[in-house]
């Protein structure tokens, strides 16, 4: 089982919101996930990005792989 640390969108149409979730990749976008982490809103201004680091941390020591974008979303908030 690849588990991936990825955004699932939540937001209506035309205001995108997401949440950071642990999933199976397997699994759709929005389907289902293991846990949620975190939250990311693009809209705001400056971004809004909160993460429990935490729980991050320990999915990622389990061997959980971040997506592309989820990882340049914690490098810029200085989690990894």
């Amino acid at each position: 089982m690849a588990v991936k640390i990825r955004l699932r969108r939540v937001g209506a149409k035309k205001t995108p919101f997401y949440r950071v979730v642990v999933a199976d990749s397997r699994y759709p976008r929005d389907g289902r996930f293991i846990e949620e982490i975190g939250t990311y809103n693009p809209l705001a201004d400056p971004s809004e990005f909160k993460l429990d680091v935490e729980k991050a941390k320990s999915w990622i020591a389990k061997g959980a792989q971040p997506t592309d974008t989820v990882k340049t979303l914690m490098k810029k908030n200085n989690i990894i």
